[in-house]
């Protein structure tokens, strides 16, 4: 029997009882989804599927907002991030194909005379009874190839992934719109309620200058004391001391917009009046499993489990052996004249190889437990997200219920200390209320028309925070 023909069958056998003891793809449960209803409620609608620039009615919000989508510098980062991604796919999908080169070339050889090669050269005749010239030259013109046949899907799966990349960059960008739009909209109403607060300090300054004037008339009549003339004092320049700090805040959010805009520093066109309609939209939250499709970074995180599980794969086939293909086609001879193409200057070799691993398996071994456990951690990121997008949504619609009544008892309250003023004034003129009575009532009405400023800026932002948190602002 030729032992030839059993030598190959055989390494090949070997190589492949070796490739084949490969670990078994360990199975991870279901993808959690949240519950079904957010409340007692199963309506379907849902305010995420409202256009951002629909959803905000001001004017110059929706133009901040869309200078911000076109010249944010982190969003034009990310867009870029995105064609990377793209010609990812591309590198991957040429991975499959053959590798061919053009190829051109250039060599100089000379052997001992007293070698094989040398001996036989030196009694070759090739070209009209000439000997082999001394030392020779080779010359090659042609192509060069390779191609790693895809047995085990290794490649195919690793375009996937590359795909699955490309869309986790998409859905990237769409959460980094949905939170860009959610800050300068929620910028834009503290930059309001700034105003509406600068507003209030200044008519509060006014009136407390006049009627420090009456005090003080008051005192050089015999009807008040030093003590509340300088007690009415501290209070206006405690007035004048928040004025300067509202200033401060006004400059530092108009600039924090400006950012967002990619633009220097300049003013923020805005008005006033329509911070004080009403913030509360029709809050249509529709049901849970609507996240799954309008947030994207559950998105994303969905993508990154399904990439995951395909490097699971990908990690698993290391352990199998690979087929690889070279070989060269072309026309070669030792002088330029010689390499016209015909048929006795073709030169060509074709040679295939399988490998299987061997000594590094413990290597190939760590990386599939990697890939396995690295399986594991975005599938917990994934339901991780789902849970904090359901908990999100559910605060935000308990801070909406709760900012409306709070904001319907402070109302109340400023109501009731802006009559207590005049009641106060009355009674002090009548010297039955002292002048520390008057200025408690005023310092306390001034700081409910504060707060009562900042519970309608805190209902706006619950608004935006709630379309946010449904996933609406990036389509």
């Amino acid at each position: 029997m030729n032992k030839k023909k059993i030598y190959l069958p055989g390494i090949i056998a070997l190589l492949t009882i070796i490739g084949c003891k490969v670990p078994a793809i360990e199975q991870v449960q279901n993808l959690q989804i949240s519950p079904p209803t957010f409340n007692e409620s199963i309506d379907s609608s849902n305010m995420a599927s409202i256009r951002w620039n629909s959803f905000f009615s001001d004017p110059n919000l929706v133009a901040l907002i869309d200078s911000a989508l076109k010249n944010n510098y982190e969003l034009l980062t990310t867009i870029q991030d995105i064609e990377i991604a793209k010609n990812g796919i591309r590198i991957k999908h040429a991975n499959l194909l053959p590798k061919v080169n053009g190829a051109v070339g250039l060599g100089l050889e000379k052997t001992g005379r007293y070698t094989a090669a040398g001996a036989g050269n030196a009694s070759t005749k090739i070209i009209d009874d000439t000997e082999v010239p001394e030392p020779i030259g080779d010359i090659f013109l042609g192509f060069r190839a390779s191609w790693e046949a895809d047995i085990w899907g290794k490649l195919h799966n690793a375009k996937k992934i590359a795909v699955l990349r490309y869309f986790q960059s998409k859905e990237g960008r769409n959460f980094l719109i949905t939170n860009l739009v959610a800050e300068i909209a929620n910028s834009y109403f503290e930059l309001l309620a700034l105003d509406n607060q600068l507003d209030i300090i200044k008519q509060a300054i006014e009136l407390q200058k006049n009627e420090l004037e009456v005090l003080k008339i008051q005192k050089d009549a015999a009807k008040a004391s030093e003590l509340g003339v300088k007690q009415f004092e501290a209070l206006v320049y405690n007035s004048q001391a928040q004025e300067f700090g509202i200033l401060q805040s006004i400059t530092e959010t108009e600039n924090k917009i400006n950012f967002l805009l990619g633009r220097y520093p300049q003013n923020i066109a805005r008005e006033k009046g329509l911070f004080t309609s009403p913030a509360l939209k029709l809050i249509k939250v529709g049901i849970p499993p609507q996240l799954l499709q309008n947030r994207p970074d559950i998105r994303k995180a969905e993508l990154e489990v399904e990439a995951a599980k395909l490097d699971v794969q990908i990690a698993r086939a290391e352990f199998l052996p690979s087929i690889g293909i070279t070989g060269i086609l072309g026309v070669q001879g030792f002088k330029p004249k010689y390499i016209i193409p015909n048929f006795q200057n073709l030169a060509f070799n074709f040679v295939g190889d399988l490998a299987a691993p061997f000594i590094n398996r413990n290597a190939i071994k760590a990386e599939f437990k990697n890939a396995t456990a690295n399986q594991l951690s975005v599938l917990f990121n994934y339901q991780k997200t789902v849970l904090n997008g359901y908990v999100e949504v559910y605060n935000e619609m308990s801070n909406i219920k709760n900012l409306g009544k709070f904001y319907e008892v402070k109302n109340k309250e400023t109501q009731t200390l802006i009559v207590s003023i005049e009641v106060a004034k009355d009674l002090f003129k009548s010297a039955r209320a002292n002048y520390l009575e008057v200025l408690t009532v005023q310092r306390d009405a001034l700081s409910a028309k504060l707060e009562l400023v900042e519970a309608k800026k805190n209902q706006w932002i619950a608004v935006t925070n709630i379309y946010k948190a449904l996933g609406g602002g990036w389509k």
